[in-house]
């Protein structure tokens, strides 16, 4: 939803009031729109495009050095009136003729279509292309019909570089119309948009599920599916766009284009790059050359929750409107050219640590320690969700997931080591330096001192014993502290860690075995999880929330007690 308005009615002038205030030295307010502040040179083609309000950086966002020379903004949703444009077209009009560009919606075609006909009637030379990118909205045999959503910006870009190098505007309407048949945008959404002042969006879709080719404004889509992985929308996405390469181009195969991956309003950058990583790679494999993609967010509608991706089969003309420089308040482009860009090739061994033999007593300590280490990724798994929401409640709610990304690459760090033939020292110190390293953050560094720690007492040689385990454990509370700098009582997993390593230390020295130090230490364990919701946090990020954390345990001492439960659970079945 919209939070921050006055008047609904008034939104729109107010946002354009405020957006202008915003970039002065790049703008000018006109009646109706926005205006490059500097004039075009006298005798050139300038290009006009516009719209509606609510998909910032569109239309606005699109004026400057580069782009557009001026954009009439409408309300929200809706097209600008034709006096709109005729005042921004006759504001930014240098002698050569003007380009009208806009995306095929019925209201910009009419007001537009009425523009033109005053501005031609005043003597002014004015051509209009109407961009048709969507290939939801209709099919390729009625491409006329389609709708113009983020394929704009390459459109509009094409215009405008050829306007500002001073060609004919017979050739920058040629150029832009050739750039509207070469480029091809599909979106989905996963809810609606809701307007300033409304209640509820314009269109809902199901948790779990996504609409494919809905318009920007609400429209519906074409089907619903359920909502697909990351990897599975770029899929789609590609495939459909790929089935509709333009028969300009003769040689697909070698193809350049230009890639926009854009967001619709609440789908944030980083899902976005997560999407992109696999675009990447399926138009790599398909042998295709990206020219400078985007990614981010170029016509949006308010909040809607969504993406589209847009792809523009270039040549040589238009490979060159597409990478030259811009500078506007929403796109910015670089004219630096850059030379002797290496190609660093991706690494996988990461200095790997070197996997020794260990004797075969620890070979078989070193199995032990992968079954419990599969045993503890799967219980960690099973609660992440629930360590999610503990950590939430005065935390930034990442320790499930931190977790699971630790325990994962620990699991698969000691699976290699065992292949490897490891004795259980070198297996939980490569378990370690994966956990820490996939995990990040707190918790990761800490679990990699445990291991690390844990590693070094019982090493690749000996049969380890409870006194070895006891020793190790030791060692790391000692580490933890040192590093960590949590003290007992703060409300970490030091509140499990120490007397969990008081427990093993006492029942080795009495002569347990393993196994049953283990549990004995565990209940032991589990009881201090517990009473952590006792306790006011002193450290860390939920420090500042103490009062709210209060009665909830501490999702770091939870997940270690967990732990140690699935360990001695897995001890109990040898």
């Amino acid at each position: 939803m919209t939070y921050l308005f006055n008047n609904p009615t008034k939104f729109a002038d107010e946002l354009i009031e405020g957006y202008v205030a915003a970039h002065r030295n790049q703008l000018r307010l006109v009646e109706g729109g926005v205006i490059r502040s500097h004039k075009a040179k006298p005798g050139q083609v300038v290009l006009v495009i516009g719209g509606g309000s609510g998909h910032y950086p569109a239309f606005g966002g699109f004026v400057g050095q580069g782009l557009a020379h001026g954009a009439a903004l409408g309300n929200v949703f809706a097209a600008p009136s034709a006096q709109q444009i005729c005042n921004v077209a006759q504001a930014v009009d240098a002698g050569g003729g003007i380009l009208f560009c806009y995306g095929n919606y019925a209201g910009d075609v009419l007001n537009f279509n009425q523009a033109q006909e005053r501005l031609r009637a005043m003597g002014i030379d004015v051509r209009t292309v109407v961009i048709t990118d969507d290939i939801a909205s209709a099919p390729l045999t009625e491409k006329n019909k389609r709708r113009g959503i983020a394929g704009t910006l390459p459109v509009f870009k094409a215009a405008a570089v050829a306007a500002d190098t001073e060609k004919s505007l017979d050739e920058v309407f040629r150029i832009a119309t050739d750039a509207n048949d070469r480029v091809r945008t599909l979106g989905v959404a996963f809810s609606g948009c809701t307007l300033p002042g409304a209640n509820k969006p314009l269109f809902e879709v199901a948790t779990g599920m996504m609409e494919i080719g809905m318009g920007i404004h609400g429209e519906p889509g074409l089907y619903r599916i359920n909502a697909p992985t990351a990897d599975g929308l770029a899929e789609m996405l590609v495939n459909k766009l790929l089935a509709e390469i333009p028969s300009a181009i003769l040689n697909p195969d070698a193809a350049r284009i230009g890639v926009i991956l854009n967001g619709l309003g609440t789908v944030k950058y980083e899902e976005l790059f997560v999407v992109y990583r696999q675009v990447d790679r399926l138009l790599f494999e398909r042998g295709l050359t990206i020219v400078q993609p985007v990614v981010g967010e170029l016509i949006t509608s308010f909040d809607m929750a969504g993406l589209s991706l847009t792809l523009f089969w270039i040549n040589d003309e238009l490979e060159q409107t597409w990478i030259a420089a811009a500078d506007t308040p929403a796109f910015y482009r670089s004219n630096i050219a850059y030379s002797n860009i290496g190609t660093l090739e991706a690494s996988s061994h990461r200095n790997k640590r070197s996997l020794e033999t260990g004797s075969p007593n620890s070979q078989s300590a070193a199995a032990i320690v992968f079954l419990a280490l599969k045993a503890a990724s799967k219980v960690i798994n099973e609660m992440s969700e629930e360590l999610g929401r503990l950590d939430a409640i005065a935390g930034d709610g990442d320790h499930g997931i931190g977790m699971q990304r630790g325990i994962t690459a620990a699991v698969a760090a000691a699976k290699e080591a065992r292949v490897a033939r490891t004795g259980v020292g070198t297996l939980l110190k490569a378990a370690g330096d994966a956990w820490s390293d996939r995990a990040g953050g707190t918790s990761g560094a800490l679990w990699g001192i445990i291991l690390h720690n844990l590693g070094d007492a019982l090493g690749d040689k000996i049969t380890p014993d409870a006194s070895a385990v006891a020793v190790g454990i030791a060692s790391a509370l000692r580490d933890v502290i040192n590093r960590g700098k949590a003290q007992l009582g703060d409300k970490t997993l030091v509140d499990v860690l120490h007397p969990f390593s008081a427990a093993l230390t006492t029942t080795a020295s009495q002569g347990l075995s393993i196994v049953d130090s283990w549990a004995i230490a565990t209940d032991i364990a589990n009881e201090a999880a517990q009473a952590t919701k006792n306790l006011r946090p002193r450290i860390g990020r939920a420090r500042p929330h103490a009062e709210q954390s209060l009665g909830t345990p501490d999702p770091g001492a939870i997940s270690l007690a967990l732990i140690i439960r699935a360990i001695e659970k897995t001890l109990n079945h040898l």
